[in-house]
């Protein structure tokens, strides 16, 4: 198997993307209905200002990650910042370098748009994926909260 091919998403990467991006949110336990799976991808496509990126990660002709985030004004700064918020390699290319060849495009990205910050959040729980972040980040102290439902 050849290292990746990191590029962006296009119109027909759509059934693979799909596939990549379902496993993603199973592995956090979740889905989304229909609406957004197609929502969220021409959101992917549209290039708009303010509107979500993503890369993909293509090795032998196929999809093996993907990458989607989004640049974002910051009150403590004046240059926007990059957030990171799905990153995701299948199991059987991880370890290989994927993970990291695609936050190292966001960074690339990032640099390329004079954004100085790129972030994520994981769960506790996703040590695989810590054992690379913390050779390409640094930890933070901080911890989230989200709006109670009631």
């Amino acid at each position: 198997m050849t290292g990746p091919l990191i590029r962006p998403l296009a119109k027909a990467d759509a059934v693979q993307w799909r596939r990549l991006w379902g496993d993603y949110l199973a592995f956090y336990e979740t889905s989304v209905g229909e609406d957004v799976y197609q929502t969220t991808f021409e959101r992917l496509l549209s290039g708009a200002d303010n509107e979500y990126c993503a890369l993909v990660a293509e090795q032998d002709g196929h999809l093996t990650g993907l990458v989607h985030f989004l640049f974002h004004r910051h009150c403590w700064r004046i240059e926007n910042v990059c957030y990171l918020q799905d990153l995701y390699a299948d199991p059987q290319v991880r370890g290989t370098g994927v993970g990291r060849a695609l936050i190292e495009a966001v960074y690339r990205r990032a640099d390329e748009a004079g954004c100085p910050s790129v972030y994520w959040l994981t769960q506790d729980f996703n040590e695989t994926a810590r054992h690379l972040y913390d050779r390409v980040a640094e930890k933070t102290p901080f911890i989230k909260y989200v709006r109670a439902q009631t």
